[in-house]
């Protein structure tokens, strides 16, 4: 449903995706261009009629979220990249992924090898 929706909206939902939480101003501040709090505001509507994000008071504010949590959004969201981009290749976009970066930490090398190991395991 997401990358159905329109490109403000769409924009507006992956600042709070990114933020985990944002008030209106907090969005407002992170979109291209200049907008409005009230054109904000009803893209968050829009978004909340959707059922894709919620909203609670907080001291300052109003304070929206997306519903679905960021990490179950962003695997749905790689699965297309890499079915649109890569030819459904994982590793076509992990070798792309990887040249991204100057240079990996070590922390992140042992993740990468225990990745690997676990799929030489369920035999992937």
């Amino acid at each position: 449903m997401i990358e159905s929706l329109p490109r403000r909206e769409r924009e507006a939902f992956e600042i709070l995706c990114r933020l985990e939480e944002a008030t209106t101003g907090g969005v407002r501040a992170a979109m291209i261009g200049d907008l409005s709090d009230s054109a904000v505001r009803t893209l968050l509507s829009r978004l909340e009629a959707k059922g894709l994000v919620g909203r609670r008071l907080a001291e300052d504010g109003v304070v929206y979220r997306p519903k679905q949590r960021a990490q179950a959004l962003a695997t749905g969201a790689l699965r297309r990249t890499v079915d649109t981009f890569f030819a459904g290749s994982a590793v076509s976009a992990a070798t792309a992924l990887l040249g991204l970066t100057q240079k990996l930490k070590p922390e992140e090398l042992d993740a990468l090898e225990r990745a690997i190991h676990q799929a030489r395991v369920r035999g992937s």
